[in-house]
């Protein structure tokens, strides 16, 4: 890419790296202490941007490389933000509905002096989703004293969202698949199709490929794996974006 050294030794090193940890009250009553990330990599496009996730196998290394993986991603399709990434160590399969809402409302509140729509702008990740982009647009809002729907991106619609946007990750694989086969001069008639998940990455994808190909195709979770016959009449791959659970941003 013909960059300088200094430039290189920018681009190494995080702009930011945040950790916090903080108490929250358990449904036993009993009170558990999280910690959390929040690495800013690069602000010279714009407001940094990227996702927040929840696993019990969250790192500051980890966090630290995603958030400079979004620096690029903005910057070769030209999108005027820069590279965030934020998570919080968790078992978010163990945890209640309530205890969710909690930590995150708390772990908001740790890391609101630097998000915010012209400062850092967060959206859901692994294990996190619209409800979880509500709760911190609400706390956020809580806080600034009015209403501020552009503090996240992938709340849900009905709160401001955009359309499309639960499909839009697994939306691009399919894209990215069809452009590979053009390349490679492949039918996708007879492909076989292997996709990794069950979540929300992989839902508009499969919907997809398994509308248009003609072979079995096999799809893989952390604990499970199968086979499945391909679609026997096509399979809508529609970009409504429509919310199939209802979400609240109400104060518990």
């Amino acid at each position: 890419m013909n960059l300088d050294d200094g430039l290189w030794k920018v681009l190494r090193s995080p702009s930011r790296e945040i950790i916090v940890h903080f108490p929250v009250a358990l449904d036993n009553g009993m009170i558990d202490v999280f910690t959390g990330f929040r690495v800013q990599h690069n602000i010279a496009r714009g407001p940094c941007k990227g996702g927040i996730r929840y696993a019990p196998d969250v790192t500051l290394d980890e966090v630290r490389a995603l958030a400079s993986w979004m620096t690029w991603k903005c910057a070769v399709v030209n999108i005027p933000f820069g590279g965030a990434k934020g998570g919080v160590i968790c078992d978010p399969k163990t945890m209640s509905r309530g205890e969710l809402e909690r930590m995150t409302r708390r772990y908001t509140s740790e890391i609101i002096e630097f998000i915010g729509p012209e400062k850092d702008v967060p959206a859901p990740d692994v294990n996190t989703n619209e409800q979880t982009m509500a709760w911190i647009m609400d706390t956020y809002s809580m806080h600034m004293r009015q209403t501020v729907t552009a503090v996240v991106t992938g709340k849900p619609i009905s709160m401001g969202g955009s359309q499309g946007r639960i499909e839009a990750t697994g939306r691009g694989v399919k894209v990215v698949c069809d452009e590979s086969l053009r390349y490679l001069n492949m039918p996708v008639e007879g492909c076989r199709v292997v996709i990794q998940g069950f979540g929300n990455v992989d839902r508009m994808p499969r919907g997809c490929c398994r509308s248009a190909v003609t072979r079995s195709w096999a799809s893989r979770s952390a604990k499970a794996a199968s086979i499945i016959p391909p679609a026997s009449t096509s399979t809508s791959c529609s970009n409504t974006g429509t919310a199939t659970t209802p979400f609240s941003a109400s104060r518990s």
